[in-house]
């Protein structure tokens, strides 16, 4: 098997657990698990960063880098991020947080490579977030994943104190809808940026 035929293996998986320990120090390291358990990206996130520059390689030696994410902005509330796939170099699509939408109910754009809005990634329910957002941040995230107005992915939060876990089911995308790059971008965006309200 060729290098780029096990590259694109790696977004072939149905499910996805994304791991983000919440008492490191500076930054953050996000390790995504593929449906066999293994680590199939990792990444790195720098402190103190005014515009996220989020790097997604094949593993721990970060020796290969796949994806980059990148906010188009510096500290934009309606922040936008291109997603790049770095050994091609070509554009995947962007992500685009709803701004003031997003301060009761998380909601963010998919967009494809030619910034034409594709689909949305949501908070599956506004009274969950209320409470979530006023009262207790221990009440787990659920989000929906459309495209073209189908739903094509569930997105899960795990309550746990000390690490962030989101759980990812791209099964329902029968119809293969959703490049699964932008998919994880998504969801490492809901990791890194929204888990900063918390």
């Amino acid at each position: 098997m060729s290098v780029n035929a096990s590259l694109a293996d790696v977004y072939r998986h149905p499910t996805y657990l994304i791991r983000r320990k919440i008492l490191k120090i500076l930054g953050a390291d996000f390790h995504i698990f593929d449906s066999t358990g293994s680590v199939a990206l990792f990444s790195r996130m720098k402190a103190f960063k005014l515009r996220e520059d989020i790097r997604l390689y094949a593993g721990e030696d970060m020796s290969q880098e796949l994806l980059t994410i990148k906010a188009r902005q510096i500290l934009d509330f309606s922040a936008a991020y291109d997603v790049v796939d770095t050994p091609s170099r070509s554009k995947v699509g962007s992500v685009k947080r709803k701004g003031w939408r997003s301060l009761l109910r998380d909601e963010w754009i998919l967009m494809d490579a030619h910034d034409r809005e594709i689909g949305r990634v949501i908070e599956d329910s506004t009274a969950l977030a209320l409470v979530r957002r006023f009262l207790t941040n221990l009440v787990p995230q659920r989000y929906s994943v459309e495209v073209d107005g189908a739903v094509v992915a569930h997105f899960r939060q795990n309550v746990n104190p000390f690490v962030i876990k989101l759980n990812l089911d791209f099964a329902p995308d029968v119809a293969d809808r959703l490049d699964r790059r932008l998919g994880l971008a998504a969801a490492i965006l809901l990791c890194a940026v929204e888990g900063k309200q918390g």
